[in-house]
């Protein structure tokens, strides 16, 4: 059986990627660098293993930005859109919800929900930094 690929590209198109199989994990971060590098109130993300992405195009445009050790934004030199942010401390990349236009967006949790400005009671689990196993207390806010 073949893997589904999942395709996305920059604002103005330079910069196209893929990522393949299924994502190890999709839902809402509500951490102030995810606010202020989305410009919105929560990011929806979806983590892959780094070997099912594929810079298909217009690598040389991919720059990044580094405001922690657990976060390197990518970016297109060009135009400036979002791409994705590599978690190395996690051994996953985050590729923003929005640039997968064909991924059916199934969120499953809420982490940094302390940090929230906005509040979803969706019933899913709002953890207040992280799951344990991404390396947060695994702590859980109410609804």
């Amino acid at each position: 059986m073949l893997e589904q690929v999942y395709k996305g590209q920059c604002f103005c198109g330079a910069v196209k990627f893929s990522v393949a199989g299924k994502p190890e994990g999709m839902g809402y971060c509500h951490c102030d660098s995810c606010r202020s590098w989305s410009a919105s109130p929560v990011n929806g993300f979806t983590l892959w293993n780094p070997d099912s992405l594929r810079i298909t195009a217009g690598a040389e445009h991919v720059g990044e930005f580094q405001k922690t050790e657990n976060s390197h934004r990518k970016f297109c030199t060009l135009c400036g859109g979002h791409l994705m942010t590599d978690h190395p401390g996690m051994g996953l990349v985050d590729v923003y919800s929005a640039m997968l236009p064909d991924l059916t967006f199934a969120p499953g949790l809420h982490v940094h929900y302390c940090e929230k400005v906005l509040s979803i009671p969706d019933g899913l689990p709002k953890f207040a930094n992280l799951p344990e196993e991404l390396g947060g207390s695994g702590d859980l806010l109410p609804d």
